[in-house]
């Protein structure tokens, strides 16, 4: 199953002091949002958040988004390949969404429109 893009996640401590780095480093406009009690910005191929010790680590240990074409296709082979699943397929705003661990321990989040 192909990945059609990557976003990789980063922590910030102040949102508004980092996001502008990232606009020029991408020339891109960063896209802000709330999500589960988290401050967020979109900026090119970056997730940028921050938020409260206990949300922001949760959301942390995700270490990239991966956007596939077809989730269930996507969590089948990984599942077949070796991966573990961490939250199974579940509808969000922004489309379906699954959570796996890889065999050799990454963490990723799985998404398809």
């Amino acid at each position: 199953m192909p990945i059609t893009s990557v976003t990789l996640r980063r922590r910030v401590d102040d949102l508004e002091a980092a996001a502008p780095f990232y606009e020029r480093l991408t020339g891109e406009t960063a896209d802000r949002f709330r999500f589960a009690g988290l401050e967020l910005a979109a900026v090119g191929p970056f997730l940028l958040f921050s938020g409260p010790e206990e949300v922001a680590e949760r959301f942390a240990g995700v270490a990239a988004t991966l956007s596939v074409p077809d989730l269930d296709r996507a969590v089948s082979e990984a599942v077949e390949a070796g991966a573990s699943l961490l939250a199974p397929a579940q509808s969000t705003p922004n489309g379906h969404r699954a959570v796996l661990r890889h065999p050799d321990g990454g963490v990723y989040e799985y998404v398809s429109s």
